[in-house]
């Protein structure tokens, strides 16, 4: 199963960091955040991505090309440019990475790779969140659920989409902007998706978290994954110093990995 993840946004409220790289280059612990996410990932056995890929995405295609020359101790003749590896550093990943446009919104990032996953369950999240949550009991729910699109819902930090819950089921039944009023939960990436989900995103301008869940809500396609466990996207500076002094202190709730 591949997982996408959107990748292509340039960050303007992280600008100290962003103006020379991708937000999800930026490192926590002297690794891109986008390696923690696929960390995670790669934990429940799911080792194979699509970066969708935007702003800078050349910063993220040298990362990848040269993954193992800088990740591994080696030995090299200059008389003849051979090279021994002593230590590769190479992780079982298969990575492909796309360049979905400058401009294009989180909805038209994700048709883009529509020939890329085909007629596959696919998982999908955001480039600069992390959390402990746990892929396989999230695949199971969805498979449970049967439905074309299963969103992690979390506790807020207090600034995204409020997601509107039954009180009785997981599906969910609003999804919108949050205003100053609300509590509860909140839309925190982690998806499971069908293919089905690419029918309702029409082109390049379409943001995924407007039109496409809202029509995805209508047809009682959208389910909600409840998580109470750590969650914190990088959005801010502060957001990063958190990230840092968490992974500092060697118990990082996301390091799920060994």
């Amino acid at each position: 199963m591949k997982v996408l993840i959107l990748a292509g946004g340039s960050g303007t409220r992280l600008s100290e960091e962003t103006s020379i790289r991708p937000k999800p280059m930026v490192e926590i612990g002297n690794k891109p955040i986008l390696w923690h996410i696929m960390k995670s990932y790669a934990h429940f056995g799911l080792t194979e991505f699509v970066i969708l890929g935007g702003y800078k995405v050349e910063v993220i295609r040298q990362y990848f090309l040269n993954y193992t020359r800088v990740s591994s101790d080696f030995t090299i003749d200059l008389a003849t440019g051979d090279i021994v590896w002593l230590r590769a550093a190479a992780e079982q990943w298969r990575v492909t990475v796309l360049d979905t446009g400058l401009d294009t919104m989180t909805g038209g990032r994700i048709k883009r790779a529509q020939d890329v996953i085909g007629n596959e369950t696919f998982c999908l999240t955001y480039g600069d969140g992390v959390g402990d949550v746990n892929m396989t009991d999230l695949l199971e729910f969805h498979r449970r659920c049967g439905v074309a699109c299963t969103v992690t819902a979390v506790v807020p930090a207090g600034r995204f989409g409020v997601l509107g819950l039954t009180p009785d089921s997981n599906m969910v039944t609003a999804f919108r902007e949050k205003d100053s009023g609300d509590v509860g939960l909140v839309n925190g990436g982690f998806y499971v998706c069908e293919p089905s989900v690419f029918d309702v995103i029409d082109d390049d301008l379409t943001v995924w978290e407007q039109q496409p869940m809202s029509r995805l809500v209508e047809r009682d396609q959208l389910a909600a994954f409840r998580h109470n466990g750590f969650w914190l996207p990088m959005d801010t500076l502060r957001d990063k110093m958190v990230l840092e002094q968490l992974w500092g202190s060697g118990k990082a709730p996301w390091k799920v990995w060994d």
